[in-house]
């Protein structure tokens, strides 16, 4: 059975983009465009490996990390949070509130390769 990732990002393209990268690497990709529909994607079906965005409507990406985090099994994911965001402080937060690992944008396929293998999931 192929690991899940869901990729949450409020650009449609960006979401494709590394739903595809995901696609190669045989996960099965589902897509969330913003952080409440992400966690109403987690509620019903918890993914391994989540993407997140930092900068979203609706809900934003740390405020969505929050709120998996409390979710019952929303430990499990590893969640690697995506910004263009280079403060030290804003990724400091980010890991402090639960995420796994950080990237920044832009990267390739190679840097997600990386990302996983530190995280545990390749």
């Amino acid at each position: 059975m192929s690991a899940k990732c869901l990729v949450v990002d409020d650009s449609t393209t960006i979401r494709k983009v590394i739903g595809r990268m995901f696609e190669k690497m045989d996960f099965e990709v589902r897509e969330a465009e913003n952080g409440q529909v992400a966690l109403e994607s987690c509620l019903i079906s918890m993914p391994e490996v989540i993407m997140l965005d930092w900068n979203m409507p609706v809900m934003s990406g740390i405020d969505f990390l929050r709120e998996l985090r409390k979710t019952p099994g929303g430990d499990a994911p590893k969640v690697i949070l995506c910004t263009t965001e280079n403060e030290f402080e804003a990724i400091q937060t980010a890991m402090s509130e639960g995420a796994n690992e950080y990237i920044m944008k832009p990267f390739n396929e190679e840097i997600i390769k990386e990302k996983l293998e530190i995280v545990g999931v390749l």
